[in-house]
């Protein structure tokens, strides 16, 4: 790598400061200083895409990364760079592959497994990411942030009990690290102790209230604690994602009633989601969890279920069988409205919550035009939007 003179050494430790002050602004002022002076400084290239990287400007944090490598592709540092903010721009092979040559250049560097961790875990490899973990302890097994990492993989995998105790170790060596916390919750949640998790995610948001994955993992914990809420949730997820099964449907008839009975489990965990929501919502210590938007879904979604029974028993009361299938139909509403508001892709919720819309209308419908077939088929494709809503998350993402 390049060798600086005593000024730009100064600029560039200057810049290293404004970065862990988390001033990644004016990081980048310093740094473009020294590469108008040394435009080929490998180091300033390098620091600077992790300042660029820090203003959330990825493509050019990436091309100053790339840069620093090609000056310097025989040290280990610019590799781990390129790892770090390709992770921050969410391109997860380039980050592995990053990670990859740095290690190869220098095994010993307990932050480059880290790194390589992390964009294991962010892409999902829980075996890979335990590896990558277990490898870093292996160089440095004081560090804190491996041994969290380490139990996140874990408990992906399953292992709650290993999670656990990775997960107290890493507490015991930094109790003031919001990371080690948050492994020890969901290390407890995968063991089935909600209370232990909400206690260990309430750390983590007193270590750092700007921790939003510890606020949504402290909805869960606190969900969980309901034990009508956990036992839904449980068969829920035991029966997400068999939409395959419909290819079976001509040679089995008899798996009706197991579609029927799936959609009607996620249709009462998602009344239960709704029901708990605004329930914690209301409370004093946890109100302050749920963004407005949140709020205003459950109460919809508790709703729904009440309105559609009103209009069921109405139609029941008079005799007119639309009206009643309706009412049926209102409640089953619950299922789309809830997979779109739960859809973290913009393009794939708008696109639920159209289709709840088109539901709502042809309900609507289907009570002046006295049709009842179209208001249970309406409850029915209601209750199949799980289904449908996995395609569309599958093709548009979560």
């Amino acid at each position: 790598m390049t060798m600086p003179s005593a000024p730009v050494a100064g600029a560039i430790q200057r810049a290293r400061a404004l970065l862990e002050l988390s001033r990644p602004a004016d990081a980048e002022r310093e740094l473009r200083g020294v590469l108008a002076e040394a435009p080929e400084h490998a180091t300033a290239h390098a620091y600077l895409a992790v300042a660029l990287d820090a203003q959330n400007r990825g493509a050019e944090a990436v091309a100053e990364a790339h840069e620093a490598v090609r000056l310097a592709p025989e040290h280990w540092f610019t590799h781990y760079i390129a790892a770090q903010v390709h992770r921050g721009a969410n391109r997860l092979p380039e980050a592995v592959a990053a990670a990859r040559a740095s290690l190869a250049l220098s095994p010993e560097e307990a932050l480059t497994w880290e790194v390589l961790a992390r964009a294991h875990l962010q892409a999902g490899q829980w075996r890979e990411a335990a590896e990558a973990a277990g490898r870093g302890l292996a160089v440095a097994p004081e560090e804190s942030d491996l041994a969290s990492l380490l139990s996140l993989a874990l408990s992906s995998l399953g292992d709650a009990a290993q999670a656990r105790e990775t997960a107290s170790r890493a507490v015991a060596l930094s109790p003031e690290s919001p990371l080690a916390h948050l492994a020890y919750g969901q290390a407890a949640l995968a063991a089935g102790d909600p209370g232990e998790a909400a206690s260990a995610f309430r750390e983590v948001l007193r270590l750092n209230p700007a921790f939003d994955t510890a606020r949504g993992l402290l909805l869960t914990a606190l969900k969980q604690r309901n034990p009508v809420y956990r036992v839904l949730s449980r068969l829920r997820e035991r029966f997400f994602g068999r939409g395959w099964l419909v290819l079976l449907l001509p040679a089995m008839p008899g798996l009706i009633a197991a579609f029927v009975l799936i959609a009607l489990l996620h249709w009462g965990a998602w009344v239960a989601e709704a029901f708990t929501t605004l329930r914690l919502a209301r409370g004093k210590t946890t109100r302050l969890l749920f963004a407005s938007g949140d709020v205003r879904l459950a109460a919809l979604c508790c709703g729904l279920p009440v309105a559609g029974a009103v209009v069921l028993t109405l139609g029941a009361v008079t005799g007119l069988e639309a009206v009643a299938t309706a009412g049926g139909a209102v409640m089953a509403l619950v299922t789309p409205v809830q997979e779109a508001g739960h859809t973290g892709s913009r393009r794939a919720r708008k696109l639920l919550y159209g289709w709840s819309a088109l539901l709502a209308v042809a309900v609507a419908a289907s009570v002046p035009l006295s049709s009842a077939p179209m208001a249970l088929l309406t409850a029915y494709a209601a209750l199949a939007t799980i289904w449908i809503a996995a395609g569309v998350r599958r093709f548009l993402g979560t």
